[in-house]
């Protein structure tokens, strides 16, 4: 027991290590999910606006707020993050902007700022690539409100300006040679809060923006004291001239803050969030995808069940020996169908992995089910997804050697090691690589250093052990005794058909579990690269089960036609067959990068087709080991089934 104990030890210890230096956040009171409970407030309370990272979804790339010239507090304050956040290139600070509860201000002054040439060239930028300002409030983010179908929706964040090119100042009789580039440096806030009808507390359950551009106008410079002609209650603001952006210019922000009370409760002042345009055709998108994969699942289940049923009645009524040695079908390949594939290591650690993946998504999906990773848990899914993977490395070193000693291996040590470092290895060196374009960019969005140490801890110092321990627990049990005995021959297999060609036959079989997620994948992608909240889990739960359905069945369909044709090589096939529909997938994103996306940037294309090989890469192992378990049981199952003499 050294090995299992030592490897446990050791990840103990690197857990209680990651514990102490990650920001944990205390539960807290009641049923409330860690760090969004409500913060009641009495009238004149102090409330800050948080802001967060500016992202683009034209560069894909976050900066952080202060990046660009804005007024600062006196003390810049990082926020408290999860692992999540920061991978998710959050950068939570303090602002200036102070609001006191239920106490409405206008014209009210955060600062003035006189632009350098680097500053100006900077904000240029940032308004050139559609730069959104991300601000939160009592964990709400700052939201500009738009009408569709007199249905209230949110377009989370605000731009950091707006751009005239030539042809827009043509029409505003301009004889400028240049575009011209204006800030949004009024911000009218408005406050939704619900009040508690028992209690004379209230609650935040709305935080909304217009931005606007102005050039304010005064008499002397007064710090916050200064009275402005361009903003006062008797003339609003948006009547002044815009505030282009120019070297050496000088900008003064402003805000406004109006409190509205709100009948919506606490508890659902995330729905108007989650709102979109597409609900309609989400719902029905998905109903109708999960209606034809599963006549198709169906039919697929009836044709197998009836042709299974007349094979094995038809081979266990073979009584002469005449009779059994005219004997055809998959069989003739009994004394070779359980013989030990070809780099059947490489293959058990992709079925480890496989494992892994399926744990992890199932528990993931489940938590999000019961409401622990929404929304407004910021950070809460990837850092969850991450912390389940590891621990899920105890059930990739159990599955992994188990298969291995059933195909007769003996080196169990460098299968475990295999199982712990092909795939996150590999994952790993593409990741650190885009990381560097991102760190070259000073892009927020690049890991930090304590962070990517982190991650190594939890990889080296917990995943592994847990391989380990799992491996050693799965190589000590004894082996799985094959239906049928294995012949010492090799059979010879025939030359197969056409449609039976190995590459043939694994690309079609990629098609129908694709087919079951595409619609859905377009919702996940629009949440990833184009910055809106992904939310319906109960869809993607079923779209799930789908998919493990869906590749069972396409594989058992697939691998009872090449047992057919006396080719006993399914192993690998199996594995192949389902995984396959990864290929689809990597396509699909190429499809959605070309026409729903408006990246320009090279370093962003790289990015984003960095970050879809990885997600592809996930998904064909999960959809492979997915199908290869599906078809070993069928095997099994069949084999078991008829008499052999």
């Amino acid at each position: 027991m050294a090995v299992p104990m030592a490897a446990l030890s050791s990840a103990c210890a690197a857990f209680m290590l990651l514990v102490s230096v990650l920001p944990v956040v205390p539960l807290a009171s009641g049923f409330y999910l860690p760090g969004v409970a409500p913060l009641d407030l009495a009238q004149g309370d102090d409330v800050q606006v948080k802001v967060n990272k500016l992202t683009s979804t034209k560069t894909q790339l976050p900066y952080e707020y202060y990046s660009l010239d804005y007024c600062t507090p006196k003390k810049i304050e990082n926020m408290a993050e999860n692992l999540g956040e920061v991978l998710r290139g959050d950068r939570i600070e303090n602002s200036p902007y102070i609001f006191q509860t239920k106490i409405d201000k206008q014209c009210q002054i955060v600062c003035k700022k006189k632009l350098s040439e680097k500053s100006a060239k900077l904000f240029k930028e940032r308004i050139k690539y559609d730069y959104r300002v991300n601000m939160i409030l009592d964990n709400l983010p700052v939201a500009m409100v738009h009408f569709v179908n007199r249905i209230k929706t949110y377009d989370r964040g605000f731009p950091v300006g707006q751009k005239l090119s030539l042809s827009d100042l043509k029409k505003h009789d301009k004889k400028d040679k240049k575009d011209k580039y204006f800030i949004f440096n009024h911000l009218s806030f408005v406050v939704y809060y619900h009040q508690d009808p028992v209690s004379t507390a209230s609650r935040i359950v709305g935080f909304e923006v217009a931005p606007q551009s102005v050039k304010h106008e005064y008499e002397a410079w007064e710090g916050e004291k200064t009275k402005l002609k361009s903003c006062n209650p008797s003339e609003a603001a948006t009547r002044q001239p815009p505030q282009e952006v120019v070297a050496d210019g000088e900008i003064v922000f402003t805000y406004d803050v109006k409190f509205v009370l709100s009948e919506v409760k606490w508890a659902s002042r995330w729905d108007t969030y989650l709102l979109t345009q597409d609900d309609q055709i989400h719902w029905f998108s998905i109903i109708n995808s999960l209606m034809i994969v599963l006549f198709l699942s169906g039919m697929v289940a009836m044709i197998m069940m009836r042709t299974l049923h007349r094979d094995i009645s038809n081979y266990n009524q073979l009584d002469t020996l005449e009779e059994a040695q005219e004997e055809t079908g998959w069989k003739l390949v009994h004394g070779d169908v359980f013989r030990p594939p070809t780099n059947a290591g490489l293959l058990c650690a992709y079925v480890g992995t496989g494992v892994q993946f399926l744990g992890m998504t199932v528990v993931t999906i489940i938590f999000a089910l019961f409401g622990f990773l929404s929304p407004a848990n910021r950070g809460g899914l990837m850092t969850a997804m991450l912390l389940l993977w590891v621990f899920m490395g105890l059930f990739a070193g159990y599955s992994s050697a188990r298969l291995y000693k059933q195909f007769k291996g003996t080196d169990w040590k460098l299968n475990t090691l295999k199982t712990a470092f092909m795939f996150p290895g590999a994952v790993f060196v593409v990741f650190f690589i885009l990381n560097a374009l991102i760190w070259g960019q000073k892009s927020s969005g690049a890991v930090p250093f304590t962070t990517m140490t982190a991650l190594v801890l939890l990889w080296f110092g917990i995943s592994v052990p847990l391989v380990f321990v799992g491996s050693y627990f799965g190589f000590k049990k004894p082996a799985v005794d094959d239906p049928v005995k294995t012949n010492k021959i090799p059979r010879q297999v025939p030359e197969p058909a056409w449609y039976m060609q190995p590459v043939f036959s694994i690309l079609i079989g990629g098609i129908l579990p694709f087919g079951a997620v595409f619609i859905e994948l377009f919702f996940i992608l629009t949440s990833i690269w184009l910055n809106q909240f992904y939310y319906i889990f109960g869809f993607l739960f079923l779209v799930f089960l789908i998919l493990m359905v869906t590749c069972a069945e396409i594989t058992i369909v697939l691998c009872y036609f090449q047992l057919c044709s006396e080719d006993y090589n399914w192993w690998w096939r199996a594995y192949l067959t389902a995984g396959s529909s990864a290929l689809y997938l990597f396509l699909y994103a190429a499809f959605y990068f070309f026409t729903k996306l408006d990246i320009t940037k090279v370093v962003s294309g790289i990015l984003y087709f960095g970050y879809m090989l990885i997600i592809s890469y996930s998904f064909f192992v999960l959809t492979g080991t997915m199908g290869f378990y599906a078809c070993y049981w069928f095997v099994r199952m069949i084999y078991a089934a008829v008499k052999i003499d």
